[in-house]
């Protein structure tokens, strides 16, 4: 599996705004199909530069699936908000892949 995820911060100025846009962008890629889930979280950092940071994280379960949304979706969908929030938005990605998982042993001996 790969996680792609997207850092952003955005202004407060247009915070709430886009907290609404988001949720809906979200949907929007996970409706290209090349994505298994989503995850929206907020980053605990004071930035230097002011703001509020979020990350996205999308699950991919294949490599193909991932670059098949760079290829067919993501010019389109990252270019949506860029023309919405413009200057009032900064935005960076990550490309994740799973190793392993670890959940607590649930099993007492």
């Amino acid at each position: 599996m790969y996680i792609y995820n997207v850092t952003i911060n955005i202004d407060e100025s247009v915070h709430q705004e886009w907290l609404i846009w988001i949720e809906d962008h979200i949907q929007e890629v996970l409706g290209t199909g090349r994505f298994l889930s989503a995850k929206l979280t907020q980053v605990l950092v004071e930035e230097e530069m002011g703001g509020v940071t979020y990350s996205v994280q999308y699950t991919a379960k294949t490599r193909k699936d991932l670059d098949d949304y760079y290829a067919f979706d993501a010019d389109k969908l990252r270019g949506d908000g860029m023309k919405k929030f413009a200057d009032k938005m900064l935005a960076f990605r990550t490309e994740l892949k799973v190793i392993n998982e670890f959940y607590p042993n649930t099993t007492k001996n």
